[in-house]
């Protein structure tokens, strides 16, 4: 069942977004979106239906950025969309039971690797899609200064395709982090991971590489 989201606290960030309720959900995921999505991406959704119907209690948000604005990119917002990510964390651990764990695609995700690196008990875990390493053909401008910080385990999951960090450069940046982590690599995938012929694969592989270092 997925039903709408808008919770408005006092002084706090909204939470905007759709509730993907799992019956007897063990555990709950938070899903974020790129710098040019929003919470309704086809990957975004996809992956919400895919890990509910496993039996985890999905909540897709829109970082404040883009509940600001509803095109183009974020401007000098991190500092609001982590802590839009950290009341989203705090949301669904007051709709389920058990493990919180955090995950975004690309900019998502990075704001999620840069909240837990400085609040490493936020959530059980991460889960990255496509972590945006540099931008594309800018191998030198690397945003990694926060992973020897972060010591909160992190699933990553990269396409093979993706102009924003090769599977090898990737594999060289996770040994910065002091966590527990893991790389997935998805072949012929691009930034988007989502493509016409791999939604199945790509779907399920997601979902069992996820419970099999998690859960």
């Amino acid at each position: 069942m997925t039903e709408p989201v808008l919770e408005q606290a006092p002084n706090q960030p909204a939470v905007r977004g759709f509730l993907h309720r799992a019956e007897n959900a063990r555990a709950g995921l938070v899903l974020t979106h790129s710098a040019g999505s929003n919470c309704n991406s086809p990957l975004l959704v996809a992956l919400a239906d895919a890990f509910c119907g496993s039996g985890l209690t999905v909540l897709r948000c829109d970082l404040p950025f883009r509940q600001s604005r509803p095109h183009g990119p974020p401007m000098g917002s991190a500092e609001k969309d982590q802590a839009g990510l950290h009341r989203a964390v705090q949301v669904l651990r007051e709709q389920t039971k058990g493990r919180v764990f955090l995950g975004g695609h690309s900019y998502g995700g990075r704001m999620a690797t840069m909240l837990c690196a400085r609040e490493p008990a936020l959530t059980d875990g991460l889960l990255l899609l496509s972590y945006p390493l540099h931008p594309p053909r800018k191998p030198e401008q690397l945003r990694t200064a926060h992973f020897p910080k972060l010591h909160t385990r992190a699933l990553f999951v990269h396409g093979t395709r993706d102009p924003f960090g090769a599977i090898e450069e990737m594999e060289l940046a996770l040994t910065l982090i002091p966590a527990k982590t893991k790389l997935v690599s998805i072949a012929a995938a691009g930034h988007e991971l989502l493509t016409k012929t791999n939604r199945e694969m790509l779907l399920a592989n997601v979902v069992e590489e996820f419970r099999d270092f998690f859960l």
